[in-house]
């Protein structure tokens, strides 16, 4: 056990280290760089195309079969990465890195849009409809048939496709579900049950076990109808958890409405942490610096999951025939996600008096797993706690039906589509195993292959850059600047006259 250990804090300081933050943070420059700063130059084009259309039919009309709609797909998106990385996540952040780290956050969240922007309309171009006639998309596609189509790459092309999918289908069942399982119950135990003398079954709780049941029930009614049944349910959930959550925040911000200034001003003051050595942290200014751009940029990374390859997945599966009008919905994906709902909490952290916004660093005794519930619970008291937990189940249940249908594709490109459904049987099945989780090894383990998936993607995703280029410079001069020129729109000349007729009629 210890060598795995060992071994696994190896590869994750690899995956996850500075190596694995520059070819993230690179990728995302260079996807900046490539389309002239696209989600700040057009920020009001992709901003009327995606949250401003959500009261339009076009977003939601599923039109074809195979595909949900673009709105279905953000929030499929959304629920898988609107998770507990959001709570828990940016709390630890600000705890080790301090409020400066926030203001990474921010940083990798700009690079990240164009990142996430960059693997959606390489999806939309790579898909192809599968032995059931639902749309398969993802970095399987754009490694193998992207990366592969160069000279001397079509080999390594494919095996990086195969590792891709592997990492990923390896990851759907630690970090996609018995982390955030095990989140779930953790939280319910503590929120509701704490003071209830339980009987234990096995050597674990009788509550961990009834609450592992229920969940593995309502995830097998909703988790084995398939996409359509996940994106239906995503649909309903997530525009209300976010919203009803950011309220909660709000009212928090306007409580501490006075110390607004002085939480913003903190955030931008120890974005390089120099000044947390003046409140006696440990190392040298630089180290301390170096820590906090880290822990803000991996717990957005967390956050967002831009450059994971993993919402593309489902964004695939959307009915819009334009490549780049779903690459709009994935700049929105990760503004949502970090710069509004991360954002939020931050706040609520700051204000909770646990941070020193002067020195920047955490009182003695913090634990930044109940931070924000503790927060709650000082502005609502009992309730606000229950509102946190509650949160939470929402948050990291979501997550599980969003990355129950990535580990399904990834097992699809691997064995099939009968093997999806072998797939998703299982995938179920472990959900009670999360409630009676007691070892952090499992987490530990799938967050390096969370984090082992990102490598093959982002060579993907620079390997491809030509073609971000092509095809933004395509949509641009034919939408925004409307010239009267051919649509760019898929790999497959049958795929392409097929929505290249579409768009002609105006179905996009």
């Amino acid at each position: 056990m210890d060598t795995i250990v060992r071994i696994n804090d190896a590869v994750n300081g690899f995956a996850w280290g500075w190596f694995g933050l520059i070819m993230l943070l690179g990728t995302g420059l260079v996807c900046t760089v490539i389309t002239k700063f696209f989600q700040i130059t057009h920020i009001k084009h992709w901003w009327s195309k995606t949250i401003g259309m959500v009261l339009h039919e076009e977003s939601h009309v599923k039109n074809e079969a195979g595909s949900v709609s673009q709105f279905q797909a953000l929030c499929t998106a959304l629920a898988a990465t609107i998770g507990t990385g959001n709570i828990a996540g940016v709390a630890a952040a600000i705890c080790v890195g301090g409020p400066g780290a926030v203001f990474w956050m921010w940083i990798a969240a700009i690079l990240g849009m164009m990142t996430n922007y960059s693997e959606n309309i390489l999806g939309i171009y790579f898909r192809r409809r599968n032995a059931e006639g639902e749309w398969s998309g993802g970095a399987m596609y754009y490694l193998a048939d992207g990366l592969g189509s160069y000279k001397n790459c079509k080999g390594i092309g494919k095996v990086l496709a195969v590792i891709f999918a592997i990492f990923a289908m390896i990851a759907s069942f630690g970090i996609g579900n018995m982390g955030q399982i095990n989140k779930i119950t953790l939280n319910i135990e503590s929120a509701f049950f704490s003071n209830v003398n339980s009987a234990t079954l096995g050597g674990v709780s009788v509550v961990n076990w009834v609450i592992g049941a229920v969940l593995m029930i309502i995830g097998g009614a909703i988790i084995l109808g398939g996409l359509k049944r996940i994106a239906a349910v995503a649909e309903r959930i997530v525009p209300f958890m976010a919203i009803v959550y950011v309220i909660g925040a709000l009212i928090i911000m306007f409580m501490h409405i006075g110390s607004l200034g002085a939480m913003f001003a903190s955030i931008f003051k120890f974005a390089f942490g120099p000044r947390a050595v003046a409140g006696g942290a440990a190392g040298s200014a630089v180290a301390i610096a170096l820590n906090t751009v880290k822990s803000g940029c991996k717990r957005g990374v967390f956050s967002n999951e831009a450059g994971l390859g993993s919402s593309v997945m489902v964004h695939s599966n959307s009915n819009v025939k334009e490549p780049v009008r779903q690459g709009l919905w994935g700049i929105f994906e990760v503004f949502a996600d970090t710069i509004i709902v991360c954002t939020m909490t931050a706040i609520v952290v700051l204000s909770s008096g646990a941070i020193d916004l002067e020195t920047g660093l955490a009182a003695e005794g913090v634990n930044d797993a109940t931070l924000v519930a503790k927060a709650f619970g000082a502005s609502f008291g009992v309730v606000g706690e229950w509102f946190v937990a509650l949160a939470v189940l929402l948050f990291a249940f979501t997550t599980v039906m969003g990355w129950s249908h990535y580990g399904s594709k990834a097992v699809e490109y691997l064995f099939g589509v009968k093997g999806a459904k072998i797939y998703r049987v299982i995938f179920v099945v472990m959900i009670i195993s999360g409630a009676l989780m007691t070892s952090s090894l499992a987490w530990d383990i799938s967050d390096t292959f969370n984090g082992l998936m990102m490598l093959p993607n982002l060579i993907g995703v620079l390997s491809m850059t030509p073609l971000v280029v092509k095809l933004t410079n395509n949509y641009v001069d034919r939408k925004i600047k409307g010239k009267d020129i051919e649509p760019i729109l898929s790999y497959d000349k049958e795929i392409q006259a097929e929505m290249a007729e579409a768009v002609k009629k105006g179905e996009e």
